[in-house]
């Protein structure tokens, strides 16, 4: 009797001890978000947490100007590039950065951090900065309940980072150089088997480089799918360039029967397109 008795009481204990050792199932009071962006060959990527305004002055008022943010909540923000970009014109290396900001009414402070394992910036040292750039803020309407980073205005070489929060966004801008990368890239391509013309041909149209050297290309992409209306379309767009508009009108007439044939609307609309600046 006296054995059973402990026994159970040495179960209650026990299922007391586990229930109030759980963590309750509750929201967190800063959501976290990771945000990863394609950009350039490589990627952007951004790990953060998200306050919300509740009704107070953040700029000025709760975070107050001229001192150090860990630009989010909870732990310091991450943002990470697998390769070399530039902030603000200022070269920086691929890698992992702790992000903190210095806002100001009229000019914000963006800095990168070498350390990432902190918490807030409570640790923060200046020492271990990699760069800092000044930046403008601009006034946001409508307001961000939700503080944000994003990337936006996304091109092969440059995008916006924005900071956004209450009434104020931060555009940082974030360029890259990779048109050597790519001139290599595509010059390796081609001593394959399966040559990408067509994408060289695009490449080459897009970045003002050899229009005749793109027409060559598109031209043996042609050779390969003669009924291919998205080859007929780029190649007219090549023709259309390099001032030839009678051939790139009989290539997109060409284009829009090939598209007509396959029920493609999307290349019939862009093929009638070229026709059209071709003054057909």
């Amino acid at each position: 009797m006296k054995k059973t008795v402990l026994a159970l009481a040495a179960f209650c204990v026990f299922q007391f001890t586990d229930i109030y050792a759980q963590k309750p199932l509750m929201p967190q009071a800063s959501s976290t978000q990771t945000v990863t962006q394609d950009f350039a060959l490589g990627q952007i990527k951004l790990n953060y947490s998200r306050p919300n305004v509740k009704g107070r002055k953040i700029f000025g008022g709760m975070l107050p100007y001229g001192e150090v943010w860990r630009t989010g909540a909870n732990s310091a923000t991450v943002i990470t590039f697998s390769d070399d970009v530039k902030l603000e014109g200022q070269n920086v290396p691929a890698g992992a950065y702790a992000l903190f900001t210095i806002p100001g009414e009229k000019e914000w402070t963006v800095i990168l951090n070498k350390n990432t394992q902190q918490w807030g910036s409570y640790s923060y040292k200046p020492e271990e900065n990699f760069l800092q750039v000044k930046v403008k803020p601009v006034k946001l309407s409508p307001k961000a309940e939700t503080f944000t980073i994003e990337l936006a205005d996304v091109l092969p070489s440059s995008c916006k980072l924005l900071i956004k929060w209450d009434d104020v966004s931060v555009p940082v801008a974030i360029t890259t150089d990779i048109d050597h990368k790519v001139m290599a890239n595509i010059a390796e391509a081609m001593k394959g088997d399966k040559k990408p013309y067509m994408q060289a041909a695009q490449y080459y149209y897009q970045n003002n480089k050899d229009l005749s050297k793109a027409l060559e290309w598109i031209a043996e992409a042609e050779k390969a799918d003669q009924k291919a209306p998205w080859i007929k379309y780029w190649k007219a767009r090549i023709q259309l360039k390099t001032g030839d508009k009678k051939g790139a009108a009989a290539t997109a007439s060409a284009g829009i029967k090939a598209a007509e044939a396959m029920n493609n609307a999307e290349y019939i609309r862009l093929n009638k397109e070229v026709l059209a600046e071709a003054g057909k």
